[in-house]
């Protein structure tokens, strides 16, 4: 789990009594279950009761995929730099979707809580036009947008420029010009909603990336099966 902290340390480490976490994630890791989250909790993630609630997060003008009408809601808060992101974007969501966002089951929201850098924000600007523009191609680009990803932060792919060649190579259906056109003509209000984003986890008790969302539990510091498992046993207490 990647955190809004300045240094690899007090990214992947603090408080102090996630240190514990740290040895738990090394011995899955020594044990091969690849990589995990630098964060661990009870109950996979699950934060005290009241502490989480998809009900309350804001769906205006919002990201997502899925019928509007679909009985459970999942929100993904995440950061276009996050390595662990990329992870949950190409080992757990796929199956997600497969088994419930196609099936009409479950609309999923994605939410920026972008930390790690001026190209995380270059990332959730554009994403927001994009979503604005071409709302078909938002998950395309997104996807995209995690298969180019490379070192964590301000380096290599992420900024605007890159992000633009990237967009115009990989997502047919999106005019890069119109969508630098649209951040420049919406800046404040884009950004303002990427702060709102950011504020709405934090409020929940996230305080790294990727952390999921769905009834009142949130999920964080897992490794890609348990994300899956205890993601899908959670969708389906909703569903009954």
């Amino acid at each position: 789990m990647s955190h809004p902290t300045t240094n690899f340390m007090e990214k992947y480490m603090t408080p102090i009594a996630v240190l514990l976490g740290a040895v738990i994630i090394a011995f899955a890791l020594a044990f091969g279950h690849g990589a995990m989250t630098g964060n661990t909790g009870a109950a996979g993630g699950q934060q005290p009761a009241g502490a989480a609630d998809v009900s309350k997060i804001i769906t205006k003008d919002e990201p997502f995929i899925g019928p509007a009408n679909a009985p459970v809601t999942m929100a993904v808060y995440f950061d276009y730099q996050c390595p662990f992101c990329k992870q949950f974007d190409q080992q757990t969501l796929p199956q997600i979707i497969d088994k419930y966002e196609k099936t009409g089951k479950v609309k999923i929201y994605f939410k920026d809580f972008q930390f790690l850098g001026s190209d995380s924000t270059a990332g959730a600007e554009f994403g927001r036009a994009v979503w604005a523009l071409y709302p078909d191609q938002y998950y395309p680009w997104l996807t995209a947008m995690f298969a180019a990803q490379d070192a964590e932060g301000d380096q290599g792919f992420g900024d605007q420029e890159s992000i633009i060649a990237m967009t115009k190579a990989q997502v047919p259906g999106v005019d890069t010009a119109k969508t630098v056109a649209y951040i420049q003509a919406n800046q404040s209000a884009i950004d303002a909603a990427i702060s709102a984003d950011r504020a709405e986890g934090a409020s929940m008790g996230i305080n790294g990336t990727p952390s999921i969302v769905v009834g009142k539990k949130l999920f964080y510091a897992l490794s890609p099966a348990d994300f899956t498992s205890q993601i899908t046993a959670e969708i389906e207490a909703e569903l009954k």
